[in-house]
This record gives C-alpha cells, sequence and structure tokens, in this order.
C-alpha cells in the first residue's frame, strides 16, 4: 500500500468506471444533454419523501478571469456525474499550445494528468532528479492503475496561468509497469477515466509531498520511477519536481478553489452547470462566506469525523461520483447496479464532520435508490446516488453533496493550513 503518496481522489474512479459499463449495457448513458432543470427521473412522493432538504445555492456566472464554467453531462464516455472544464497546455515559453475539453475537476487530487491519445502538443519530459532517463509516475486507485510520464507544461485556464510546472501524460511509455506500481487494469484512456484528463485541485500543492520527497520513503513508497532500458526503479523527487496543483502556481488566486454547482432535483437532471472560481479572498467574487471550515490533514481528510458511531476519515472529492461509503443498514442493489444502495425510499443520513481546528458540523447525506435514478437513461446529473465503499474507515462525500453548494478547498501552503469548507 503506498499510503499518503496514494491519489486518494483516484480511489473511486473504480465506481466511476464499472458505472459506465454499467449504462451501456442497460441501455443508459446514451441520452440528450437537456439542462439541469429538465429530464428528471420517474419516482412516487413516497419514494422521495425521506431526502434531506435540497440547497438552493446558485453559481455565478464565469464570466471572470477567475473563473471557469463546469460541465456535467454525457462527456466524452456517457459517464454520470463528472464535471469538467477546459483547459490549455503549452509547450513552456512557446506558442504552441492545445486546447483540451472535458477534463474532470477533481478537488480529491492534486496536478493535471492528460490522457496521451488526446495530447496533440509536444510537451518536453521532466529531467530525472539527480539522474538519468525518463520520469515516470505509477497512480493508483481501487481496481487498476495509471503510468505515464512526467512532462513540463504551462498550463491556462480562462485567465489563469501556471508556467512550466510538471504535469502527467497518462499512457505515453512503453516501459514495463513494476511489480511494485500496481495491479489490475491499466486506465490512461478516456473511455476508462471517463474524461480527457483529470485536473486535481484538491488542498494539496504537489501530488505526494514527504513521502516521494524523503529518501527514507521514496525508496518504497515513492509514485515516481526513473526508467532506462527495461527497467524502472522507484526514485526520490523534491516537492518542486513533482507534479503540481496548477493553481498553486497563479500568480494571485493561487490560495485555493471554490466549486460552485446549481440545485438539481433529487431524481437527478439530464446536465448541470456551474462555476470553478480560483482563488479565496482574493478578489471581490470569492469572498469566504462558508458557515463552517475546517482545517484537514495534508490530503483534505477530516481524519476525526464520525458516521454510525465509528471514528473514521471523511473528505470532500467531486472526483467522485457518488457518495461512497459502508453501512449494512441500507439494501444493497441487485446485480444489474452492483455495489450501489437502493433503499425502498429515500433516505437521509448523518456524518458527523470534525477538523484538525476543532470546528464540527452534521452533514445530512441523501441516497435515494440507484435503480430508480438510473431508470431515466438521459440524465447524467445526480445529487443523492450513494455506493458501497470497501472498509469502514473512510466516507467519501462525493459530487452528490456539491450541487446547491459553495464548496471551499484551502490549498496548504507556508501560510495556511489546508481547510475544506461549505
Amino acid at each position: 500500500m503506498q499510503g499518503a503518496a496514494k491519489l486518494k481522489g483516484w480511489l473511486q474512479i473504480t465506481a466511476t468506471v464499472a458505472l459506465v459499463s454499467l449504462l451501456a449495457a442497460c441501455g443508459g448513458g446514451g441520452g440528450s444533454s437537456n439542462n439541469s432543470s429538465s429530464s428528471s427521473s420517474s419516482s412516487s412522493s413516497s419514494e422521495t419523501a425521506g431526502l434531506p432538504a435540497s440547497p438552493t445555492a446558485q453559481p455565478i456566472a464565469a464570466t471572470a478571469s477567475n473563473t471557469v464554467a463546469v460541465t456535467v453531462g454525457q462527456g466524452v464516455a456517457s459517464v454520470i456525474n463528472i464535471p469538467t472544464v477546459t483547459v490549455t497546455v503549452c509547450a513552456p515559453n512557446s506558442s504552441n499550445c492545445q486546447t483540451i475539453s472535458n477534463v474532470q475537476v477533481d478537488t480529491g487530487s492534486y496536478g493535471l494528468r492528460i490522457a496521451s491519445g488526446v495530447l496533440s502538443v509536444a510537451l518536453p519530459n521532466a529531467a530525472v532528479p539527480n539522474g538519468s532517463g525518463t520520469l515516470v509516475e505509477c497512480t493508483n486507485f481501487a481496481d487498476g492503475y495509471s503510468w505515464g510520464s512526467v512532462r513540463t507544461a504551462t498550463v491556462q485556464i480562462s485567465g489563469e496561468t501556471a508556467t512550466s510546472i510538471p504535469v502527467q501524460v497518462l499512457g505515453d511509455v512503453n516501459f514495463s509497469v513494476p511489480t511494485s506500481c500496481a495491479s489490475g487494469t491499466e486506465e490512461n484512456s478516456p473511455s476508462a477515466l471517463g474524461a480527457n484528463g483529470i485536473l486535481g485541485i484538491g488542498v494539496a500543492p504537489v501530488d505526494c509531498g514527504s513521502t516521494c520527497a524523503s529518501a527514507s520513503t521514496a525508496a518504497q513508497y515513492s509514485n515516481y520511477y526513473a526508467c532506462s532500458g527495461s527497467s524502472c526503479s522507484q526514485t526520490q523527487v523534491p516537492d518542486s519536481d513533482q507534479v503540481t496543483n496548477p493553481v498553486s502556481k497563479f500568480a494571485t488566486d493561487n490560495n485555493g478553489v471554490i466549486v460552485q454547482m446549481p440545485p438539481i432535483s433529487s431524481t437527478g437532471a439530464g446536465s448541470a452547470t456551474g462555476t470553478l472560481v480560483f482563488g479565496i479572498g482574493t478578489q471581490s467574487n470569492n469572498t469566504l462566506a462558508a458557515a463552517k471550515t475546517f482545517t484537514t490533514d495534508d490530503y483534505g481528510d477530516l481524519n476525526n469525523s464520525t458516521f454510525n458511531g465509528t471514528t473514521l476519515a471523511a473528505f470532500f472529492d467531486s472526483g467522485s461520483n457518488s457518495y461512497f461509503f459502508t453501512d449494512s443498514a441500507l439494501a444493497l442493489c441487485g446485480s444489474t447496479y452492483s455495489g450501489f444502495y437502493c433503499p425502498s425510499t429515500g433516505q437521509t443520513l448523518s456524518v458527523n464532520l470534525v477538523g484538525l481546528n476543532g470546528a464540527s458540523a452534521t452533514a445530512s447525506i441523501g441516497v435515494l435508490s440507484a435503480a430508480t435514478l438510473f431508470s431515466n437513461s438521459s440524465n447524467y446529473a445526480f445529487n443523492d446516488l450513494a455506493g458501497q465503499i470497501g472498509g469502514s474507515d473512510s466516507f467519501d462525500i462525493g459530487l452528490p453533496f456539491f450541487y446547491g453548494r459553495y464548496m471551499y478547498f484551502g490549498i496548504s501552503s507556508s501560510s495556511q493550513s489546508p481547510y475544506v469548507g461549505y
């Protein structure tokens, strides 16, 4: 297990990928691009009566230079609840650029990763620190992994620019995957990821931190490999050379992000359009207005939270297309929707969130039967979908919680502890 070196937000991509196949097999995912106020699934009022009241915050218009529109819809692979933005990548110090749409917004990981199959601009390889060869990264998640080189790129999102930062290109190398990397399926394509890439904008400035930067841990736990000839070996990589959260390198709006998603029906919507705002308290449009803010560990976890009397790590992850947790009292779906919950009526669950700063609040989670939600194959946005996660030591508060809210993510720095808020 790679522990802290693992990109947490990618852990639940396995459920996203499973859902691609699930919807294709059941005739779903081939619907229209309806707006967020239409195309609801059919259900009786008794089914939804037990759900919590939906939040109603509306996103601001994505017209300022520090904003970009976030879209949930059919996307590149007909996967539900994938929030995406458009990103431009350029070869450093050049006008050789490419604009790439359908890049997933992931508050549970850190750094930009692009599927090699969609990348046409040539980006230079990053150097292997204190060595030679090609710098390659292995990214693990539940049922597989991604494997690709580290490159250097200038990243532009709306009016913001991060100059010459390390990014990862997925699936672009022929080096054999080391046994220390991962097992399962190699997932580097848009069809496997559900997007053309992943924009990790969580609370960490780099994707591995001290685990990869320290010689004492890198030899066994590093995500990074120095590859040459037919061999790859784990290598120590300082923070400055690790795949970097682009927001942390913006000129001014670099201390965090606000993810604003619109409210939607409890039975789903064809699509939803929100706004990603860069910076917190740096401009008139990004004031910190959270009712509660919670300081987290370095990876965005609220480790003293509780659910059903069990202490666990809770985290807010826009890269997860569902809530993921373990609750033996909730009925699971049958084999058609394996891994998802299918209660006979809507349920309201409570998660007690506790930050390192002592701040606490109870988050109300709504769960509606996945079978009911998936009965309308034209819908791609859902705010009360839940699935099972292995073990009982974590509660993944995925994209469903973001609808109708402003979600704040403060990036760790020398002057700021990492925090989340809503």
